[in-house]
This record gives C-alpha cells, sequence and structure tokens, in this order.
C-alpha cells in the first residue's frame, strides 16, 4: 500500500476505536488495507454506545454482499441492530431523493433530517460510514465533493453527529486524496492491529495497538525518542492517549525506556489510568506518570 505524506503526518491521526461523537475522519483504503475491519469496529462501537448507524457502502456491493462483509462484527449485536432498525445500509441515491443530482446542500439537509430523527427516536447520537465511490456513482463533480468535504464543519458542532470518510485510493487521483486528509480533522489508521508513532517537538504519540506483532515498531521509536532533539521547553513525553491495547512487551519497553534516560533527559509517560495501572505493576515511578481521565 502507498502511503500518503499527509496520512503519515495527520496530526488528528486516530484508530477507529477512539472515534467518538462529532468526528469527521479520513480513510484511505486499497486491496492491502481493504477497510472491512475499520468499518466493522466503527459499527459494533455504534451500535453499543446506542447510537443510530447508517452504512453508505461501495455502490458496486449489493445490499446482502455488505451484510456479507459486515459478518467480523459480532453477531447478536450486529443483527439486533439490523432487527431493531439500528443499524440501517442505505446509498448515496437512495439519501438525496428525490433529488437525482448531488449538491451538498441536499446531502446536508438529508443528514440534518436524519439526525433529527435519530435525537427524537432517543438514541445517543448518528453515525454514518460514506464510501466516497459515490461519487464516481453519481457522476458527481469531484471539486464539488471536496468542496463539501472541507466545507461540512457545522454537521459535527454539538457533538451528535460522526461521520467516516472512506476512499478507495485506486479511484481518486493522489493529489485529491492528499488534500481530502488535510480536510478532515481525524484521521483513522488503515486496519485493526495496526500502530504509528509520530514524534513532535518533543513528544512520542503512540498511535493504535502496541504489542507483540508492533513491539518492533515501539522500541525504535522510544530509542529515537531518547535521541531527538530537546524540546524547547519542559521534559520528552511520551503520549499514550491514542493507544488502544498496550501489551505486556510494550509497556516493560517503556518502563525500560524510563530507567535508561539520563537525569537531563527526563522522559513523563501522558497515559489514562488504565494504562497507567499497568505501567506501575511494572515498576514505573508514579511521579512520571500524567494520569488523565479524559
Amino acid at each position: 500500500m502507498g502511503v500518503l505524506t499527509s496520512d503519515e503526518h495527520h496530526p488528528g491521526t486516530l484508530p477507529v476505536q477512539h472515534m467518538g461523537p462529532g468526528h469527521h475522519a479520513f480513510l484511505c483504503y486499497d486491496d492491502d488495507a481493504p477497510g472491512w475491519d475499520v468499518l466493522a469496529a466503527f459499527v459494533w462501537s455504534g451500535l453499543a454506545r446506542g447510537e443510530k448507524v447508517i452504512v453508505f457502502g461501495p455502490p458496486r456491493l449489493t445490499e446482502a454482499e455488505l451484510r456479507s462483509r459486515l459478518r467480523e462484527a459480532p453477531g447478536p449485536l450486529a443483527a439486533s441492530g439490523y432487527e431493531r432498525a439500528q443499524l440501517e445500509l442505505n446509498s448515496m441515491r437512495e439519501l438525496i431523493l428525490p433529488a437525482r443530482r448531488f449538491t451538498a446542500d441536499r446531502q446536508w439537509q438529508r443528514i440534518v433530517e436524519e439526525s433529527g430523527a435519530a435525537r427524537a427516536e432517543g438514541y445517543a447520537g448518528l453515525r454514518t460510514y460514506i464510501d466516497m465511490g459515490w461519487v464516481a456513482d453519481l457522476g458527481a463533480d469531484l471539486d464539488m465533493m471536496m468542496d463539501r468535504e472541507r466545507r461540512a464543519g457545522h454537521l459535527f458542532t454539538d457533538g451528535f453527529y460522526s461521520e467516516i470518510c472512506a476512499y478507495d485510493r485506486r479511484r481518486f487521483p493522489e493529489p485529491v486524496l492528499e488534500a481530502m486528509c488535510r480536510a478532515h480533522p481525524q484521521n483513522l489508521l488503515p486496519r485493526l492491529g495496526h500502530l504509528r508513532c509520530l514524534y513532535d517537538q518533543g513528544t512520542l504519540h503512540v498511535i493504535g495497538e502496541a504489542d507483540r506483532d508492533t513491539h518492533d515498531r515501539l522500541t525504535r521509536a522510544l530509542t529515537g525518542l531518547l535521541h531527538a532533539p530537546a524540546p524547547p521547553s519542559g521534559p520528552r513525553t511520551v503520549d499514550l492517549l491514542r493507544t488502544g491495547f498496550l501489551g505486556a512487551g510494550c509497556a516493560t519497553a517503556l518502563v525500560r525506556l524510563l530507567d535508561r534516560a539520563p537525569a537531563h533527559r527526563t522522559v513523563r509517560i501522558r497515559c489514562s489510568a488504565h494504562h497507567a495501572r499497568l505501567l506501575r505493576r511494572l515498576g514505573a515511578d508514579p511521579a512520571v506518570l500524567d494520569v488523565t481521565t479524559g
């Protein structure tokens, strides 16, 4: 899978499990990372949180084929979502009816209407997964679609609505993908079990799953942190707030980093209470853990 420059350095990168209400996220997929596990996790999380979930799948797939692809989501929860109409499979063609031509205003109007209906039915939120294959399916203008993406912020301001815009990189020019990645406040990792380590001004952001499969990537990033230029002010920091699973081996590597850090290169760890408990059990000094409940 090719790598988008904007994707590798996007400040809003997060795993799909951390996607919350009010998020507007970019997802890029292809044959190497087809995105079905990300979609299944997105659907499952929404159902578990009591949100209405609408999936606008790839236009080339029938509803039966899309249901089959979603079997990765836990069966009983997804099945009951279908039965209660909490989970809905739709298409952009159906959404904008009776209009046949896409306009941003028509799509926004319908999303606002769907959000209002979800509120009236007592749902905790509305989340949609929109495969951007609808652009070619409707013969829509790329510039019009890009303008919609850049100006859609008003849909998310009250924190009720969230949306994934999923782009098949084989169907869009790379400059469009780069621009759309930058236009979204959030950027999703391409698959479950993925780990990305981003360094920014003295802080190493550990994003995704830190487990046996990604252990070497994490240890290389931790070693790089110790040798990176000192931040303008304050200590070096390892930020785990966008880390999902933290395995014992990776947690041990973090504790060893703290032990190896010389006095003039202090390292602190910003983390959840859950991760802090594991690190303390492995010998981390509680004084260097900045625990957040947010």
